[in-house]
């Protein structure tokens, strides 16, 4: 016995939730609280999975050899029994009626020692040790579930400026979410009461325990219903080009209606904090709360009220705490949602362009794979993945491969549901996978054995719900099988794709004129670099790329409209901050900040905000000190 491969799981384990961490969250900029509560809660749910085999088998082998110690004590009843009463007249019954003493135990234990029959696993634990470990993995993930995770979450979305408001409004932001867990344990607590159990530590443990699961299956298999179908299905599909690429552009429309939808919530917050601070100025009793939103938002964002015309009816009212914390809290979300929906756009637009590469190189006479933009790769991949060979991957074998996969799920999907259905039958036995759980059992295979049975707790829960409702897989498996739901919001008015609908066509039309011009604008953009950079490498040494963008830049901007030295973007925000201390910690940005011109020249917006230069002394800008940096202000 050793706990070699257990130590080897569980570090490969960790080692694999931390790369996954690093991948989607960056360890420089989060708080050392938020990464360690982030990284056990994957680690341990990673960990449900890996070591779940071994359990597994290890109590196969425990039960084998309580088995055999069962039939030698049987076997020693019979000879104890057969001494006073003769053998023909000994039966089952004789047997049961026949007591385990102190003298049994100690021959039992002895003289039998475990039979040979039972196969030793590779894996074996010694006894005690997985108790301790599922304790630990499973509260642990409780409290992380229940309490530490949501309150997380919710303080970063928080409005407030202090920790214990926040916290506060972290609690009631939760407060539906506990109260459905609170409302599972107090419908389980009255049919304890109602049944006349009784109450004790390890019935309150299995309360809870039993709640959250509870909890826990009612999502599983709403989840399970939708993707159980949805997912052979979209890897199906996506062995079709022109289906994907259909179904791109149609996200591309939507995406574009919602990334204009974002961008002009911000744009309204913006103004609001700008009205809101023309009212606060230096000594403000709640100047420090309008810096604490300020340093929200990105420097560009800044210059970009700065750059606006003056409001036509300045705010004369002076603003109150609540309204700064309403304001910070639709801040932090409508910039969130930007960021996300920016990001999808751009991840989204470069899978339509290599997707329409694919359909271009797929259609074509030539064997060679061409890309509309030269790929950037390193030299050894570029040497092995020949355009002949990506041209067979991506043209010929990819949409071969993904049917199979496809086929191969489906057919999962279906041992999955069957599964569902029948698990509760012991005798016989129907499901699938109990089917091989005890083929694996009896030829002591122990690694193709996998966990299946009830889970023994509460009667209502143990007897009823876990049995009955993993049944209702069944209808939504259909229901997703026939796209009611898409259908459903279709009706409503939130387009869904949908193959046979007119709007459905509009839109795909819509995203491939989007996509388009924003391929034209990037490769404007490559073309602008590539000339800069050759203008660099030609005449280079006189001054630098970022100066010679920026002299550019400014000769677009007086072409669109002659501006005086005095009214240019620069003075203007100094003079916006005239007579402060952090004039040379702004001065030392707007280098950085004016690069961000090009986006709006090419929109067409230049000319319009650098002609309202001369109301920047609308709104005060003015940052006394930088706010102390919060827990999870940073997430």
């Amino acid at each position: 016995m050793g706990v070699g491969p257990l130590f080897v799981e569980v570090l490969l384990t960790f080692v694999v939730a931390a790369v996954v961490l690093s991948q989607y969250g960056n360890w420089y900029r989060h708080h050392l609280v938020v990464t360690v509560a982030v990284l056990v809660a994957w680690y341990f749910s990673m960990l449900i999975v890996f070591i779940l085999p071994l359990d597994v088998s290890n109590t196969i082998y425990e039960n084998c050899l309580q088995d055999h110690a069962e039939q030698a004590l049987a076997k020693h009843l019979r000879a104890v029994a057969s001494s006073v009463v003769p053998e023909s007249n000994i039966s089952d019954a004789t047997l049961n009626n026949v007591s385990l003493d102190e003298s049994n135990e100690t021959i039992l234990t002895t003289t039998a020692p475990p039979p040979l029959e039972c196969h030793k696993p590779w894996s074996l634990v010694p006894a005690g040790v997985f108790p301790v470990f599922w304790r630990i993995v499973y509260w642990t993930s409780q409290f992380l579930t229940w309490l530490i995770l949501p309150l997380m979450q919710s303080y970063t979305k928080a409005g407030d400026f202090t920790i214990g408001t926040k916290l506060r409004s972290a609690v009631i932001d939760n407060a539906i979410y506990y109260g459905s867990y609170l409302l599972i344990v107090g419908i389980l607590l009255l049919y304890i009461a109602l049944t006349d159990l009784g109450l004790d530590g390890a019935k309150l443990r299995a309360i809870a325990a039993s709640a959250s699961n509870t909890w826990g299956l009612f999502w599983l298999v709403l989840l399970l219903g939708y993707g159980l179908v949805e997912v052979p299905r979209s890897i199906w599909h996506s062995a079709s080009i022109a289906h994907t690429l259909h179904h791109s552009y149609f996200r591309a429309a939507k995406l574009s209606q919602e990334r204009a939808e974002s961008s002009e919530r911000v744009n309204d917050l913006l103004q609001s904090m700008r009205a809101l601070g023309g009212s606060i100025g230096p000594g403000h009793p709640l100047r420090s709360h309008m810096d604490v939103i300020e340093n929200k938002i990105p420097t560009e964002l800044l210059d970009r009220i700065c750059r606006q015309a003056p409001l036509d009816s300045p705010h004369a009212d002076v603003p109150s705490e609540k309204a700064l914390v309403r304001l910070h809290k639709q801040l932090i979300k409508a910039l969130q949602n930007q960021r996300r929906v920016e990001t999808q756009w751009g991840l989204l637009v470069e899978k339509i362009v290599t997707l329409e590469d694919t359909h271009r190189n797929a259609i074509s006479h030539d064997t060679s794979f061409k890309h509309s933009t030269p790929p950037r790769r390193h030299y050894i991949i570029t040497y092995i993945y020949t355009p002949t060979i990506e041209w067979l991957w991506r043209c010929r074998v990819r949409g071969y491969l993904l049917r199979a996969l496809a086929v191969c799920f489906a057919l999962v999907s279906v041992v999955v549901v069957w599964s569902e259905l029948t698990f509760f039958s012991t005798n016989p036995t129907i499901s699938l996978f109990a089917v091989f759980v005890n083929l694996a059992k009896t030829n002591y295979d122990y690694f193709t054995i996998e966990i299946m049975g009830h889970m023994d707790v509460i009667k209502i829960i143990s007897d009823g719900f876990n049995i009955y409702f993993p049944m209702m897989i069944v209808a939504l498996c259909l229901a997703t099988y026939y796209s009611l739901g898409s259908r459903l919001l279709s009706a409503l008015g939130f387009q869904q794709f949908m193959c046979d609908d007119d709007l459905t066509t509009d839109l795909i039309e819509e995203g491939k004129t989007l996509i388009s011009r924003e391929s034209r604008r990037r490769q404007r953009m490559e073309d602008n670099a590539a000339r800069r950079k050759n203008f660099t490498e030609r005449f280079g040494g006189g001054e630098s790329s970022a100066s010679m963008y920026r002299s550019a830049r400014q000769r677009a901007e007086e072409l669109v409209q002659p501006l005086k030295r005095e009214d240019s973007s620069e003075s203007a925000q100094l003079e916006l901050l005239g007579g402060s201390d952090s004039v040379a910690d702004y001065s030392s940005r707007t280098t950085t900040s004016s690069l961000t011109m090009e986006d709006d020249l090419e929109a067409g917006h230049g000319g319009g905000r650098m002609s309202a230069v001369s109301g920047l002394t609308q709104y005060s800008r003015v940052r006394t000190h930088k706010p102390d940096k919060g827990l999870f202000d940073d997430v």
